[in-house]
């Protein structure tokens, strides 16, 4: 699962984004913000096209990110989890709610981009293991039948000893 965008916002009003693809991200993130504004539910989870975006709602803020995975939703809530206590952590970024300067956006740019390319590389080594995991069970399982046919070849006399 790959995190391929993510903003936060004041309201509809983008603070800071970052998309690690190319896309229409702009629309999606604008029709998903309007929606967090109308539930105003603490985490939503919407599908639009073929990717998911996954919000977090705390004190007006939305963090937004979007995933090209619909079944994952705990990487993208650990994800939002960590900006948000970074946002909220950092005093310049609380003080620009409303009206963000191009530094305080470029230089929390740089900080989605480090979770993203963080979640990224977890994801890369989880499937790894979850590869390299069932990899041994089928070479375990395979030498079993491989044996098993041996053993019945030799015990039928097919094969001579």
């Amino acid at each position: 699962m790959t995190i391929t965008y993510s903003c936060i916002a004041n309201g509809r009003a983008v603070l800071a984004e970052l998309a690690l693809t190319g896309g229409s991200y702009q629309e999606a993130a604008a029709t998903v913000l309007k929606l967090v504004l109308l539930r105003a539910e603490p985490k939503t989870i919407i599908q639009m096209g073929s990717f998911v975006y996954h919000t977090l709602f705390i004190d007006g803020i939305t963090y937004l990110c979007a995933s090209d995975n619909a079944l994952d939703t705990v990487t993208p809530s650990a994800f939002l989890k960590n900006v948000s206590e970074t946002f909220l952590r950092n005093p310049l970024m609380s003080q620009e709610h409303f009206s963000p300067s191009n530094a305080v956006a470029t230089d929390f740019q740089q900080v989605l981009g480090k979770y993203m390319a963080k979640e990224s590389q977890k994801t890369r080594k989880i499937l790894g293991r979850i590869w390299w995991k069932h990899f041994k069970k089928i070479i375990v399982i395979t030498m079993a039948i491989l044996l098993s046919v041996i053993i019945i070849l030799l015990s039928t006399n097919v094969i001579p000893t």
